[in-house]
């Protein structure tokens, strides 16, 4: 199980941390990941960091937004910064397996488990 918070109300240019705390499986095992969910929109690939610590990022929030995992707290947090309107959305962490390599990182089928989700609203 995955569970997601951290999510706010913050200004444009604000920032926000969120975690996403593992349940009956350890983080480190896993390519754990951020997607997001805009009003009306399509869910999105926004971070991904692997068992191996590589990350990657969509274009969108490179050079803003930091995916890390602590081990000890079976947790992934996201670090955002810059926070503009566009980045308004709810945020869902997901665990992949490596069952669905076939599948791109950035794909929500590559992913076998997901967390509630964590709404993020950015005022301008």
């Amino acid at each position: 199980q995955l569970q997601a918070s951290g999510g706010g109300l913050v200004q444009a240019g604000g920032s926000l941390k969120l975690s996403c705390v593992a349940s009956g499986r350890a983080v480190s095992n896993y390519n754990m990941a951020w997607f997001r969910q805009a009003p009306g929109q399509e869910r999105e690939f926004v971070a991904r960091i692997t068992w191996k610590d590589n990350t990657y990022y969509s274009d969108s929030v490179k050079g803003r937004f930091t995916i890390s995992r602590d081990d000890a707290k079976n947790t992934v947090f996201l670090q955002m910064n810059s926070l503009n309107p566009v980045d308004t959305a709810v945020y869902f962490c997901a665990a992949d397996e490596s069952r669905r390599r076939h599948y791109s990182y950035t794909e929500m089928l590559r992913y076998d488990y997901w967390g509630q989700g964590t709404l993020v609203t950015v005022s301008s």
